[in-house]
């Protein structure tokens, strides 16, 4: 009799534990074909956040970065073999040095504090540019420009929830209000980013706190696009 096989081991299943509770709410309403790209960029955005987080001081952040950097900028045939994470942005088909720009957003928060506006501006462009290359890699380069506009909500939202620093927080406060009222539709296949714009925003309104509504807002998103 043979042995059993070893169940193989997908990169999607090492990839989402990590996620935060949000992250996963939003991703339940990806599309099979936008599941794993669209895992594969929250879980870096959480990967680049985890560097700052555990790194002492901020050059150890800024070299750890710079791997990625370097890493995103090469082909996928380049990347080294037995990173779940790089695994899964192969899903990208070549269109991962848009991620570039989300190393760099990382990075523009490893400055001393308190953070000017250009350094936070910078943050929320690169998550803005990484959402606008979601939607070029799974083919919907029309959806790019209303992507980034609903990742430059998301970061806006969530950065002014997250900063400890009063001024940050002003700042950031200040250039989400100023994106109120504005609204960008985006298909099935990226509903996932308005789910997290969405949440975001909702949680921004309740002081950082949460809110039970949680679910029911995520799947009124999810379902109806808003």
């Amino acid at each position: 009799m043979s042995e059993p096989s070893t169940p193989e081991i997908r990169p999607e299943d090492l990839l989402m534990p990590a996620l935060p509770q949000t992250m996963r709410l939003a991703l339940a309403y990806a599309p099979a074909s936008a599941r794993l790209p669209t895992l594969a960029l929250l879980a870096l955005d959480q990967r680049l956040a985890g560097l700052l987080r555990h790194s002492r001081e901020p050059m150890m952040a800024q070299i750890r970065l710079a791997w990625w950097r370097e890493t995103l900028d090469r082909d996928a045939a380049e990347w080294p073999q037995g990173e779940p994470l790089l695994a899964a942005l192969r899903s990208w088909n070549g269109e991962h040095r848009a991620l570039v720009a989300l190393v760099d957003g990382w990075e523009a928060l490893t400055g001393e504090a308190p953070l000017g506006p250009e350094a936070l501006e910078e943050m929320v462009n690169g998550r803005a540019a990484a959402f606008a290359g979601l939607a070029r890699a799974l083919g919907r380069q029309r959806e790019a420009e209303a992507a980034g506009s609903v990742g430059r909500r998301w970061a806006l939202a969530d950065l002014a929830t997250k900063l400890n620093h009063p001024g940050e927080s002003v700042i950031v406060r200040r250039l989400a209000q100023a994106e109120t009222g504005r609204t960008a539709r985006v298909s099935r296949a990226l509903r996932p980013l308005a789910v997290l714009e969405g949440l975001a925003r909702d949680n921004l309104a309740n002081g950082g706190q949460g809110s039970a509504r949680t679910v029911l807002k995520a799947l009124r998103i999810g379902l109806l696009g808003r």
